[in-house]
C-alpha cells in the first residue's frame, strides 16, 4: 500500500522499518529531517510537509507524544487526505481527543483510527506489539496488512476513542503492578531477605507477571537506566486519571499510585525507568540505597 508515516521515536522507527521491509511504499516527514534518514536509506520518499505526506497516501500513520501533537498533525493532514483515506494513530492520547479528531475528519470523508500499542521498544523491534484499536469495524480489512507486520495481536475495541480507553486500562494495570513490585522489594529488604530470590520464587507462582519479570528484575539489580522513561508512564497516567474524573469512575488504587508517580517526577527521576518507583519508597522510608 501507499502509506505515510510521521513520528520516528523509540516505537516509530522500528515500525517504519517493518512496513518498508514488508514491501509497502512509504512517504515520510519529520520536523528534524535527520530523524527520517534511516527511512529514506531503506527506500522511503522524504516529504517537505505534512500535507505532502497526505497527498497520495491511502493511510497515514502517526506516532507522536501527546494529544496536542496528534491534533496538530490531524489538522494539517486534513488538507491533503483524499476522501476515503485513513489517519491511523499509534500514539497514546486522551480518549476525548481521539473522538474529537475523528469527528472533524469525518466531515472531510476521512476515517480516524486510534490504535495505541503495548509492548514498548522491544515489542516494536520484534513486531510483537499488542494493538488495541478504535474505529469503524469495516476498516479492519484495510488495516490488517499494517497490523500484521507490526504486532502479534490487533483487537478492535469499538468506535474511535475506544482504543485509548483500552490503553488507559493497560497502563493502569501495568504501573499498579510496578508499584506492587516496588512495595514487595521494600518489604523483603526491610525483613533482611534478598528481593532477587523472592522475585525468582514469585515468578514461578501466581504473582508471576511481565511486570515482575522486567521491572522487578531492574529493581533487584538496581538498574534504573531507562527501559521505559517514567515520564511517559506519568503522562499516560495523567490521561487515565483525567478520563476517570470526567466520567466518574472510582479508581482508589490507581489514585494512590498516581501520587507515587507524582513524587517520582518531583524527585527528578522522570528520565529513569519506572522501576524507580522503588527509589521513591526508599526515600520515604529513609532506606535509600543510591
Amino acid at each position: 500500500m501507499n502509506i505515510g508515516f510521521i513520528g520516528f521515536g523509540t516505537m516509530g522507527q522500528p515500525m517504519t522499518e517493518h512496513l518498508l521491509k514488508a514491501g509497502h511504499s512509504l512517504r515520510v516527514w519529520s520536523r528534524r529531517a535527520a530523524s527520517a534518514d534511516f527511512a529514506t536509506a531503506l527506500g522511503a520518499v522524504r516529504c517537505e510537509s505534512v500535507q505532502d505526506v497526505a497527498v497520495g497516501s491511502e493511510i497515514v500513520c502517526t506516532n507522536v507524544t501527546g494529544s496536542a501533537d496528534v491534533d496538530g498533525l490531524a489538522t494539517e493532514l486534513r488538507s491533503g487526505l483524499a476522501p476515503g483515506a485513513i489517519h491511523l494513530d499509534f500514539s497514546t492520547i486522551a480518549p476525548s481527543a481521539a473522538r474529537a479528531i475523528a469527528a472533524r475528519h469525518r466531515e472531510c470523508g476521512v476515517d480516524f483510527v486510534d490504535a495505541p500499542v503495548s509492548g514498548g521498544g522491544t515489542g516494536a523491534r520484534n513486531a510483537t506489539l499488542a494493538i488495541m484499536w478504535g474505529g469503524r469495524e469495516e476498516l479492519g480489512t484495510r488495516l490488517a496488512p499494517i497490523f500484521s507486520v507490526l504486532g502479534k495481536s490487533a483487537v478492535r475495541i469499538g468506535e474511535a476513542g475506544a482504543g485509548q480507553v483500552a490503553k488507559a486500562c493497560n497502563q493502569m494495570i501495568l504501573v499498579n503492578l510496578i508499584e506492587a513490585c516496588a512495595e514487595a522489594a521494600v518489604l523483603a529488604n526491610a525483613a533482611g531477605v534478598d528481593f532477587g530470590l523472592v522475585r525468582e520464587a514469585m515468578l514461578g507462582g501466581s504473582a508471576g507477571s511481565r511486570a515482575l519479570d522486567v521491572f522487578g528484575g531492574r529493581m533487584a539489580s538496581r538498574d534504573f537506566a531507562a527501559g521505559v522513561e517514567a515520564r511517559l508512564h506519568h503522562k499516560d497516567y495523567a490521561l487515565l486519571m483525567d478520563e476517570a474524573a470526567r466520567i466518574g469512575a472510582p479508581l482508589p488504587i490507581a489514585a494512590a499510585v498516581w501520587q507515587q508517580l507524582n513524587a517520582l517526577i518531583a524527585q527528578g527521576l522522570g528520565t529513569q525507568d519506572t522501576s524507580s518507583l522503588l527509589r521513591v519508597l526508599e526515600v520515604a522510608t529513609g532506606r535509600a540505597a543510591d
